[in-house]
């Protein structure tokens, strides 16, 4: 079966089922393996390659041509949590996923998948005789494991992590059934109209993520002695040293910890954190083949250099030691110099359409520990009035070489629910404007002309930036809170590691934050700058996001009545099975958005690029850039390949 649930940049909604085996239906009865195999299987250490695939692999035609086998994808990394670059490009391997027009969900891990017309009950077949890289079986024991022994799994001593969004249909949870070895069902009191959009997307990453026969050894279910290596760790209890050991579905964790027997294409040698590469080589019991019957992935390694700053990455771009990139190297500034770059580098550009609606989005901290501070944050007058003071196009023609427009944290104009409206509200610069927003909110000032809080003191906070991925936002900030001190406000910022950032935004010690915008085409997916239901997204109040997500968790807050409004309209929204009346319901819920106003944007995002070298084969043209699709995972990288004849 396939779901058809897309746009492709204009409002369409559909669901198709059909029969689908493979992506392409080639029937082998012979196939051969990638050469640096080749020793292993003679001396006995691996079986042959027909013993190491499923009973019915799935067949992939490449885009360009069938491949060459051998070789390593040098590509990069950027600080210490960039780990979502090894999931977009070795980690998309999951129970279902997008095709690459990012229409179709359709099998992967799954040879097929069935659900009913009331969108209640969802059913996986897994692949006979599919092994985990260690070439141990994968059933669907592994996925009970992840669900029972894991989501749901109860005892005194530790907190569940909570069940998953996808899992959940408002307060309501799911039933789970292990029908046979290769069979799986989800069963929903309610529909849950988005769930096998949202299995395709990295939400679906942990349901295939937890090889039972390894990670058994982390759960005292299966190991008596497992507080033993809980002391021997350092670790609280159980759960962390199963997140610690790499049991974190797609979380740094699991890219730090070699040895995790994985379905990925390439399997994790030397891990993250270790030095200043990340390693991967290929898995010998991949599932995938081509038209010619070649196990797949064609790449022998993958190798990720760690660089500390844009500048560095930028330059190995330009010596031709990077393959494949676009994260972190794509700025718009370092445009014209890598364009100048490719005949000496011996690389191309291709083409990427973000999902980003905003370079810069500005993200106050509405839960923030300080009753006072959380007050004015809560403020739609305060936000507006720094809105106004900020002079966007003057930001745009400085440090954006003029691209892009002002712009709010709003739907893209090519999106389904583009609200001009929504994107220019409180965008003119206008000084005077500003201030009367900001007399509602901080009337009073001191002697410098600054604006004192309710307690008589001068009001401050500090906005948080990294520089990675987007090296631009340390210099749009520091305009911003020119603009805003000339407004009368003192504002600071504070230029910090992204894994820095990424402590403080979690532990909800900060006051605000800045990052890109995300949500700009698939809006219903990723819709975290519009209604707070994501505490891993935009972060406008972590406490009550954590809340939406697990209520018993230390860090929860239950948010005030208007924003548990806005979360129910969410809930609703992803419980509707009917694409009509969850598209109308989409705009009902940007409406609200709308007036809350929770999130101040900048400029909106220009189409970006990424650089390929030009004898690295079956890379599209163009791709979309966005979290929904895990680019360039969704392209088949297992299929990319040095061409030796360019």
């Amino acid at each position: 079966m396939v779901v058809k649930h897309h746009f492709s940049l204009k409002l369409i909604f559909t669901l198709i089922v059909l029969l689908l085996t493979s992506i392409v239906g080639v029937a082998q009865e012979q196939y051969t393996g990638a050469p640096m195999l080749d020793d292993l299987v003679a001396d006995g250490t691996l079986p042959p390659v027909d013993e190491r695939l499923p009973a019915n692999p799935l067949v992939v035609e490449p885009i360009e041509a069938i491949g060459q086998y051998g070789g390593t994808w040098r590509t990069g990394l950027r600080g210490g949590t960039d780990h979502v670059w090894l999931q977009r490009t070795i980690g998309y391997d999951q129970l279902v996923r997008w095709d690459m027009n990012w229409e179709n969900v359709i099998p992967n891990v799954a040879e097929s998948f069935e659900f009913n017309d009331e969108g209640t009950e969802f059913t996986f077949h897994l692949r006979e005789g599919m092994k985990w890289s260690d070439g141990a079986p994968f059933t669907a024991e592994d996925i009970r494991f992840y669900v029972e022994d894991l989501i749901l799994y109860e005892d005194e001593n530790t907190t569940s992590p909570g069940v998953p969004g996808l899992l959940r249909v408002g307060p309501e949870t799911f039933q789970f059934e292990v029908v046979d070895d290769y069979t799986v069902k989800f069963i929903f009191s309610a529909p849950n109209g988005l769930f096998m959009q949202r299995m395709a997307r990295g939400d679906g990453a942990s349901f295939t993520a937890y090889p039972k026969h390894y990670f058994e050894q982390f759960h005292p279910l299966y190991n008596e002695n497992v507080d033993d290596l809980v002391a021997e760790a350092g670790v609280a209890d159980w759960r962390e040293l199963m997140t610690l050991r790499g049991g974190a579905g797609a979380g740094v964790e699991f890219w730090q910890n070699a040895g995790i027997p994985t379905l990925n294409a390439w399997v994790i040698t030397t891990p993250y954190g270790t030095g200043t590469q990340v390693v991967a080589e290929r898995n010998p019991y991949y599932f995938k083949v081509d038209p010619e019957g070649q196990q797949l992935p064609y790449l022998d390694r993958v190798q990720y250099t760690q660089f500390e700053d844009v500048e560095i990455f930028t330059l190995a771009v330009l010596n031709g030691e990077i393959d494949m990139q676009d994260r972190h190297i794509n700025t718009i500034t370092n445009r014209a110099v890598l364009f100048d770059g490719q005949e000496a580098g011996d690389y191309h550009f291709y083409s990427l359409s973000p999902d980003i609606m905003n370079t810069t989005t500005i993200m106050f901290n509405f839960t923030h520990p300080d009753p006072m501070k959380r007050e004015i944050f809560q403020n739609k007058d305060f936000r507006a009035g720094l809105s106004h003071a900020i002079n966007r196009q003057e930001i745009i023609d400085l440090i954006y070489i003029g691209q892009g427009e002002p712009w709010q944290a709003a739907p893209r104009p090519e999106a389904p629910f583009y609200n001009e409206e929504f994107g220019k509200q409180f965008t003119e610069y206008d000084p005077e404007l500003a201030s009367e927003y900001l007399d509602k909110v901080l009337p009073e000032k001191d002697a410098d002309g600054y604006r004192l809080g309710p307690d008589g003191n001068r009001f401050s906070f500090v906005i948080t930036v990294s520089d990675a991925p987007y090296t631009e936002n340390p210099s749009v900030i520091e305009q911003v809170v020119r603009y805003l001190q000339e407004a009368g406000v003192d504002a600071q910022f504070d230029v910090v590691d992204r894994a820095l950032l990424t402590e403080r935004q979690s532990n909800n010690q900060h006051d605000a934050w800045i990052w890109a915008g995300g949500g700009g085409l698939d809006n219903i997916l990723n819709p975290s700058w519009y209604v707070p239901v994501e505490p891993g997204g935009a972060t406008i109040g972590r406490a009550w996001e954590v809340w939406y997500a697990n209520s018993s968790d230390p860090l929860a807050e239950e948010p005030p009545q208007f924003i548990k409004d806005h979360q129910a309209m969410y809930d609703a929204l992803s419980a509707e099975p009917n694409p009509e009346r969850q598209a109308e319901m989409m705009r009902e819920l940007l409406e609200y958005s709308k007036d809350q106003f929770y999130v101040i944007g900048i400029n909106l995002m220009p189409m970006t690029y990424g650089i390929v070298k030009n004898n690295f084969r079956n890379v599209p043209p163009q791709m979309f850039d966005a979290v929904s699709v895990l680019n360039p995972g969704y392209t088949n990288t297992f299929t990319y390949f040095f061409d030796d004849s360019m």
